[in-house]
């Protein structure tokens, strides 16, 4: 094209997918079009207008190609335009929803919504769905030649309320369907008593090949890699249960995105994505307890550390992260956790029901995560206003070791071991480049002492927040049993860029 297309301008484009090479300008909105005139949507039906999601992000390939570097991945969060759309759907807000979809006549096809009817007309099979409510428009097609496990879901606040579970399953790979169905009751347990009525009649999760390894949560109906569900090994011992993680992650976001979803703009995923972990850590937690969550959290920090390590553009705070899943998924996880450590699980979800019942299924201007947290901070007291800022507002990055930990290793006259811990503690902020910047440390962080349990493995027998307002503290504290090893954070709910020196062997006082 040699100029900007005019009102009242025509043209004639070839609709197919190719490599941009060149850009064109329609009514001053930039896009990406090949030499032959080929037009770039993302994979998706051509439309008329424009959408950013379509645009080429890897700078590499954007550089190849002429094109100049992409400043940012989300819309700032000040951009009021970008209120008028979830980041999940930019064509449509809530959609009545229904369709046919017809498969081979040995296979069962499934999409969003109930089943209204199903036939078979010369050698193909139909299947009719209908949703009773709007949805986003978001929405998925699925066919195979299934098995079908079969449950229900009583709400135990409320017995009138059954939900219908059903697993379509390859027939080889039954091995965590029990572990699925499990995962999905907690999380339906959890999340209507503490968040809001679930609200469909049924919750399906639909097998795919490994040739992608995610889930994905549509309205009532998860398609689930069987990479990371169906064929997995768990040991009990050692292994994430990921089976049932990932299941209860899926099934939150009918909560976090399917109820609520923010505008799409920077840190809308943490009310979607960091939600979902926190409350699929929350429901693991209620399973497993409090003492074996170190597993959990120590690789949702591990895999943020990595994240961040590999970070191209800029890292953003959680609160304005621009969809990138190390921030969202990981950090989130850790974050979200540690609040509800500081505000009580009962206070941390008193201010998500709140919140919830303020913006679920709202139209535009959709919420941002300001508001989000806004909801977190009014429940945060005074003295632990500096979290916030902390988690969601900036990079901030601990240095926390136990330097020495020392023990007389005999009883006390009170039947007690004295035990004495020296620790350092160093706190740091980062820029989006990841430039460090020494600041003063004033926060009240676990202290955590371990005895020898079953098999040889140390179990945590003492934890408790200490203030730490200076480098070096040492503490004296006394435990009933003998200690083998103690220290500082001992569960990982603080981000720390060395958790490897956190805990210290007990040595005999000398």
């Amino acid at each position: 094209l040699s100029k900007p297309l005019q009102p009242g301008d025509s043209t004639t484009l070839n609709f197919d997918l190719h490599y941009a090479q060149k850009g064109f300008t329609n009514n001053g909105s930039r896009t990406d079009i090949a030499a032959n005139g080929t037009f770039l949507n993302n994979g998706l039906m051509p439309s008329i207008g424009y959408s950013e999601a379509g645009e080429i992000s890897d700078d590499d390939d954007r550089k190849e190609l002429g094109l100049p570097e992409k400043k940012y991945s989300m819309r700032n969060i000040d951009d009021t335009l970008s209120y008028q759309n979830t980041y999940l759907a930019q064509d449509a807000d809530w959609i009545r929803y229904e369709c046919t979809v017809s498969t081979s006549k040995d296979q069962l096809a499934i999409s969003p919504g109930y089943l209204q009817r199903e036939w078979v007309e010369k050698d193909r099979r139909y299947f009719q769905y209908k949703m009773d409510a709007p949805i986003l428009n978001f929405f998925s097609f699925l066919s195979a030649r299934y098995e079908v496990h079969r449950d229900k879901w009583i709400n135990p606040k409320d017995k009138s309320q059954a939900v219908k579970i059903e697993i379509f399953y390859h027939a080889a790979h039954k091995w965590n369907i029990d572990r699925m169905v499990k995962g999905i009751k907690k999380t339906l347990d959890y999340a209507s008593a503490n968040f809001s009525n679930y609200q469909f009649r049924q919750v399906r999760i639909l097998e795919f090949p490994r040739y992608q390894t995610f889930a994905q949560s549509f309205p009532n109906t998860i398609p689930f890699s069987e990479a990371i569900g169906f064929v997995l090994d768990v040991d009990k011992e050692t292994d994430i249960d990921m089976a049932y993680y990932v299941t209860s992650h899926e099934v939150a976001h009918q909560w976090w995105g399917h109820q609520i979803c923010g505008a799409n703009c920077q840190g809308s995923t943490v009310m979607v994505e960091s939600m979902a972990q926190y409350t699929a850590l929350m429901v693991m937690e209620h399973e497993y307890g409090k003492n074996n969550m170190e597993k959990f959290l120590k690789y949702e920090l591990d895999r943020y550390l990595g994240g961040r390590s590999s970070e191209r553009k800029k890292e953003q705070p959680l609160m304005y992260n621009e969809n990138q899943g190390y921030i969202h998924y990981n950090k989130g996880s850790c974050v979200m956790y540690a609040m509800k450590d500081y505000l009580g699980e009962d206070k941390m979800n008193a201010a998500l029901k709140a919140f919830v019942e303020k913006y679920h299924f709202q139209y535009a201007p959709y919420v941002t995560s300001r508001e989000f947290v806004n909801y977190l901070r009014q429940a945060t007291p005074d003295s632990l206003k500096s979290i916030i800022k902390d988690m969601f507002e900036t990079i901030t990055i601990y240095n926390l070791r136990a330097t020495a930990v020392k023990s007389d290793m005999a009883k006390s006259s009170n039947g007690l071991y004295e035990l004495t811990l020296s620790i350092d503690a160093l706190k740091a902020r980062a820029d989006s480049a990841g430039n460090e910047k020494p600041i003063a440390i004033n926060d009240w962080i676990d202290v955590g002492v371990y005895t020898e349990g079953k098999n040889g493995k140390d179990s945590i027998i003492y934890i408790q927040k200490y203030l730490f307002n200076k480098e070096k503290t040492t503490l004296i504290i006394n435990v009933a049993a003998k200690p083998t090893k103690a220290g500082i954070d001992p569960q990982h709910k603080l981000i720390d860029r060395n958790t490897s020196d956190n805990l210290k062997k007990t040595e005999t006082a000398g």
